[in-house]
């Protein structure tokens, strides 16, 4: 029994010096770097949250295109299909898991809301989403919703607005 106390004492000590470890200051010499510099400049293709580029790219919202669709979809399976599942339903993996369940798109509330609200809610967060705005890029974020806008069309769009092949091969399916 001494002998474990003993050990556990031991490891306690050794855990404080986790505490006190060394640090530079930020224009302090360093033997860390060959410059002897502890400040280094940002690796080329750093961009600042701030950076006004990134604020233009917010304001204006691309033209609709096959491109920007085809991007919004990747991007959507990266970042919203783990949570919102793959057609938007809220079913995703990670509520599968445990964790609070997101709205649908499909309901009327988000159906109504606009590429401008979904790109702000992608940006802020909102309810216990959180920002994506360090992860996706300001002209990914309209990709993605105009990505959803598609998906939303996609799930109730009516039987009239297909072809008549379409609509044979869905006839066909349901059997």
């Amino acid at each position: 029994m001494k002998r474990m106390v003993l050990i556990v004492l031991m490891a306690l000590a050794a855990c404080d010096e986790m505490s006190h470890q060394p640090r530079y200051d930020s224009y302090e010499r360093s033997a860390l770097f060959k410059d002897g510099k502890s400040l280094q400049a940002p690796p080329d293709g750093t961009v600042a949250r701030d950076d006004p580029a990134w604020s233009e790219a917010l304001e204006q919202r691309p033209a609709m295109s096959a491109a920007l669709l085809v991007r919004g979809q990747e991007r959507y399976g990266i970042y919203c299909m783990p949570c919102h599942d793959a057609a938007g339903y809220g079913h995703g993996t990670i509520p599968g898991r445990g964790f609070p369940q997101p709205p649908s798109f499909h309901e009327p509330r988000l159906r109504d809301a606009t590429p401008d609200y979904i790109v702000d809610v992608i940006t802020r967060g909102h309810g216990v989403m959180y920002s994506y705005a360090d992860r996706v890029a300001p002209s990914d974020r309209w990709a993605i919703a105009a990505y959803i806008r598609a998906l939303q069309l996609s799930q109730a769009a009516p039987i009239s607005a297909l072809s008549d092949s379409d609509r044979a091969q869905l006839a066909g399916a349901a059997q």
